[in-house]
């Protein structure tokens, strides 16, 4: 459970967190920048509490990913985000977040 983070939907990212915490024993969590990050063989994503409207989760090197990943947002080199408006979002979109962190998990070698 997030604690102290006062974003309006914090179950939500709760249920972020479970989802990415289950792909691979081998992932961890820590704080970085002030936000929940998820850690495999280097930085995976971080949750950004500043996006108040939704659940925004940033994967650092996700224009790198292996496959194809439509929900995830983002044109630059190197970002990708995956936005969740709602509990009904996070269901909707699980499998595609499981995809992206497994895609981590094989880039890294793992």
């Amino acid at each position: 459970m997030v604690v102290g983070l006062g974003h309006p939907l914090e179950a939500e990212i709760d249920q972020v967190r479970d989802v990415v915490l289950a792909v691979d024993p081998r992932i961890t969590e820590t704080i970085k920048w002030k936000s929940p990050t998820f850690v495999f063989e280097g930085n995976i994503a971080s949750i950004d509490p500043r996006s108040k409207k939704h659940v925004s989760l940033m994967f650092h090197q996700g224009a790198k990913l292996p496959g194809t990943h439509p929900t995830l947002e983002g044109g630059g080199a190197t970002v990708r985000y995956l936005r969740f408006a709602d509990a009904a979002d996070v269901k909707k979109k699980r499998k595609d977040l499981e995809k992206a962190v497994r895609a981590w998990i094989e880039l890294k070698g793992g």
